[in-house]
């Protein structure tokens, strides 16, 4: 039992990591393909806030806002709904990231057919929903507790990676993990900036690809799992 404990999380910390590059793909797209946003790095969005409030030249105000509340609404839901199952993996971390992968591919499928470039409405609509997906991820994400992989952000895992090295004269934990957070989130901004040379919606059906094959696989992973502690459990019961 303990052995396939290890190969969970080691399979939840990959898609974790997959995550995260899915974060990178979604805030390229989103702020250099609607108006200079963020969709799931808040921090971001928080600061060019702070910046345009002061009267920094041309920076947006509505979208980052918009981006900041709905990120919040979608961790807020996904929160109250994964707080009444059990921690880790469950049939409601599969229904969140199910929520995400759904809501990214209607997304994907708008943003091809309708010009969102062409209203601002559309645009904002766009942006709200992004983020709401990527505040879902994010609660669903802290739910696993896969540590140093928050899969919206890593200023905390780069202060992680530096402050606990060798260097630091610490020990260097999870020095691996935080270097894949780190460089795949930049690898997934350079493939959404990328995607972009073809069309928005590109970006966006990548990213809904991703969460497609991490909730598959680690439904799946779940689901054996339960199986194979209701066949142990009977085995149990039939010894006593």
């Amino acid at each position: 039992m303990k052995k396939n404990r290890v190969a969970t999380d080691r399979l939840h910390l990959w898609l974790m990591l997959v995550l995260t590059f899915s974060t990178g793909v979604i805030d390229a797209v989103g702020y250099l393909g609607l108006d200079r946003v963020f969709t799931g790095n808040m921090t971001g969005n928080v600061v060019l806030l702070g910046m345009a409030f002061a009267g920094g030249a041309d920076l947006p105000i509505l979208r980052p806002a918009l981006a900041l509340v709905f990120f919040m609404v979608g961790a807020a839901l996904a929160g109250r709904v994964l707080r009444k199952g059990p921690e880790g993996w469950s049939g409601r971390t599969s229904s969140a990231l199910l929520t995400v992968t759904i809501g990214l591919t209607a997304l994907a499928v708008f943003v091809a057919v309708v010009d969102v470039h062409a209203d601002e409405a559309l645009g904002s609509i766009t942006t709200s929903v992004l983020a709401a997906m990527m505040g879902i991820q994010a609660a669903t994400a802290k739910r696993l507790k896969v540590a140093e992989i928050t899969t919206v952000v890593v200023t905390s895992t780069i202060t992680g990676l530096a402050s606990d090295s060798r260097l630091a004269g610490g020990k260097s934990p999870f020095w691996a993990r935080r270097s894949s957070a780190i460089a795949l989130i930049m690898a997934g901004a350079v493939v959404g900036a990328l995607t972009l040379k073809v069309d928005l919606w590109l970006g966006v059906a990548v990213s809904a690809a991703l969460s497609a094959v991490v909730t598959l696989l680690g439904h799946l992973r779940h689901r054996r799992d339960r199986e194979e502690r209701v066949a142990e459990d009977a085995k149990e019961s039939a010894l006593r």
